[in-house]
């Protein structure tokens, strides 16, 4: 479904693909509990622009740094390139806030996130 009627990736999907590296990386990290953890990211910005069309089924990996770490706060920037090109397809941001999951309040991010986090900076 990543492809439009144009044939090639249609703009949203990038969107889902910097949530996906990001989620990855956490998880990978054990920082990031997606069913329960007590703290979760909110995204509360996000921006895109793109350089040139990919299409299904390129396979496309994602470059991950934070460019800024709040007290609650993170802002991730990320570029897409097809694999085995030098030159991104897209690059943007998004700022995730971490939230308690149930009173969905900011929160302090907890020292292993932060910790984690502070290796992509």
């Amino acid at each position: 479904m990543d492809n439009d009627v144009y044939g090639h990736i249609n703009n949203v999907q990038y969107y889902s693909y910097f949530d996906t590296a990001v989620n990855r990386y956490l998880i990978a990290q054990d920082v990031l509990d997606i069913h329960a953890g007590g703290v979760i990211g909110l995204v509360v910005e996000t921006h895109c622009n793109y350089f040139s069309s990919v299409s299904f089924p390129d396979d496309i990996e994602a470059g991950l740094r934070v460019a800024h770490l709040g007290r609650s706060s993170v802002r991730y920037e990320l570029g897409l390139f097809v694999v085995g090109r030098e030159q991104a397809v897209a690059q943007g941001h998004f700022v995730h806030v971490y939230v308690d999951r149930d009173s969905q309040q900011p929160v302090e991010l907890p020292a292993p996130l932060r910790a984690a986090l502070k290796g992509l900076t």
